[in-house]
């Protein structure tokens, strides 16, 4: 799914409220299937939960890496064209990028510029949420992981409620999902 469509989804979703919502944005955070790959065994949780467990980093680890390439307006692990790794979009003087970390080391591994229509587009609304935010992604992921023990942050999407910069964190645990959401402002 695209970046696009995991921010309408957290916009129509108003608060992410019941399991429907809850399951909608899963499935929208692109960490269960690779798109590319019709035929990809063992898609899902079940498949996530296998490869976070060789993942040396975290998401805050990653979201804090791709600071030196600008400020992080989103991240989550992913999986495209069958390989697993951890993409953080990031902004900087107006311009927007993909910012692939190494999974081992938790640097920077890559970066490419955004030029499709779709992800520029979610990078511009993922941009503006964050340029109210008084609370950096890395401190949303941690607050969400502190309030919900055992639990590993797998994506995180910031968005505007009521005007107010909101960041929706992605949560794993086994077989468990959830999300919180954290204030920004």
């Amino acid at each position: 799914m695209t970046r696009r469509q995991m921010l309408m989804t957290a916009i129509v979703g108003g608060g992410f409220l019941g399991l429907a919502a809850l399951t909608g944005l899963a499935s929208h955070y692109a960490v269960f299937k690779d798109d590319d790959d019709d035929d990809d065994e063992g898609g899902g949780q079940e498949a996530l939960n296998r490869a976070l467990r060789y993942t040396k980093i975290n998401l805050q680890e990653g979201l804090a890496a791709s600071e030196e390439v600008g400020q992080p307006i989103s991240g989550k692990f992913e999986v495209d064209n069958r390989k697993f790794q951890l993409s953080v979009y990031t902004s900087k003087e107006g311009k927007f990028s993909e910012t692939l970390v190494d999974l081992a080391t938790g640097k920077v591994a890559n970066v490419e510029p955004l030029t499709r229509i779709e992800d520029l587009s979610n990078a511009q609304s993922q941009s503006a949420a964050m340029a109210s935010a008084k609370t950096s992604l890395k401190e949303a992921v941690d607050k969400a992981s502190a309030e919900a023990a055992g639990f590993r942050a797998v994506g995180v999407i910031p968005n505007l409620r009521d005007g107010h910069p909101v960041a929706s964190v992605l949560l794993l645990k086994g077989e468990r999902s959830q999300i919180v959401n954290v204030t920004l402002d």
